[in-house]
């Protein structure tokens, strides 16, 4: 599936396409800059046809005073449903802010800034959100769209591959089979939402990341750790090194950060403990910032690691490996 092209500095109020819609695994990733004076923003994930919207999800942080608060809703038939509303603001007047938008089975992960930051069930079905809308007191400067990897490319630099046990079943999995109806719409539009079989994970794994990395880019990876884990990794790599090689081994419960530079590895960074655990689920997302990674696990923040190496258009291959299995991967 050809990656859509991220809307560069788009004048506000904007809204835009989104290119074959959403569906599970599927990530936006919106960057700006809050106003100083704003009073309030919103990002709509929206239907649209024939002049009328549905807006599956309308993330409104608005800012009152010192305080403020985010409030999530949906438009549907011509009237909003029950707000939800946060306890704070995830980025205050002045700020810059990364925010990105996963698309799971059940839910809207939004995680900004590098960290989680609240789930929102969906009430409309996503497979029919064919449009993105801003307005309100930010700028912006970008808003980037990631599709799931959909082909598995071997590493011929590792020494040997290994094959798939026979129950390593990724779960990632049609919205055809979501049971939740698609609001109305146009019966010349009324497709049924696409199908992507499920991957075959191959490791030692390997795929490119087109364009590389830059501020905002989100790169995220689900597996399971096997039953008998001592180790794996991830590894943001470009032609004649690793830019991070995030190494968790559970034999010493600690996860290692490093970069192999010039041929040769620098300090390691092993503090911040172990959220891995033998024969359970993860979900690593790792977040390029402008001056670090900011490095989540299963939602929160867990570490930070500085650029050692700061061409990071530069930076273009994922490899994975060691004692997982793979689920899903989203460049």
């Amino acid at each position: 599936m050809a990656q859509q092209r991220p809307y560069l500095n788009p004048r506000l109020p904007f809204t835009g396409r989104i290119q074959g819609g959403l569906f599970e695994g599927k990530a936006v990733t919106i960057t700006g800059r809050v106003l100083p004076g704003a009073d309030r923003f919103h990002v709509n994930l929206q239907y649209d046809a024939k002049g009328s919207s549905e807006i599956a999800l309308h993330f409104n942080p608005r800012y009152s005073g010192n305080s403020g608060c985010v409030v999530c809703n949906s438009f549907h038939n011509s009237s909003w449903g029950s707000e939800e509303r946060s306890s704070k603001s995830p980025v205050p007047r002045g700020a810059t802010f990364n925010l990105t938008f996963l698309v799971n089975r059940d839910s809207y992960s939004v995680i900004v800034n590098g960290a989680h930051f609240l789930e929102y069930l969906h009430r409309l079905a996503v497979s029919c959100v064919n449009a993105i809308s801003v307005g309100g007191g930010v700028e912006i400067e970008s808003i980037a769209f990631q599709n799931p990897t959909t082909h598995c490319v071997p590493d011929a630099s590792f020494p040997h591959q290994r094959n798939r046990s026979k129950n390593q079943t990724p779960h990632f999995a049609s919205w055809a089979l979501q049971q939740q109806p698609c609001w109305a719409a146009p019966q010349t539009t009324s497709l049924p939402p696409p199908y992507y079989p499920p991957q075959a994970y191959v490791l030692p794994y390997k795929t490119f990341i087109q364009g590389g990395l830059h501020p905002g880019k989100v790169i995220m990876v689900q597996g399971t750790v096997n039953h008998n884990a001592d180790r794996f990794c991830i590894n943001l790599r470009f032609a004649t090194g690793l830019a991070l090689h995030l190494n968790p081994r559970l034999n010493e419960g600690v996860v290692v950060r490093n970069s192999l530079l010039h041929d040769r590895w620098g300090p390691e960074e092993r503090s911040g403990g172990m959220p891995f655990y033998r024969n359970q689920p993860f979900t690593v997302a790792i977040v390029c910032d402008t001056q670090c990674y900011r490095i989540n696990i299963n939602g929160v923040q867990m570490f930070t690691y500085n650029h050692r190496h700061c061409l990071s258009q530069k930076i273009d291959i994922l490899e994975v490996d060691g004692n997982l299995n793979l689920t899903s991967v989203t460049v």
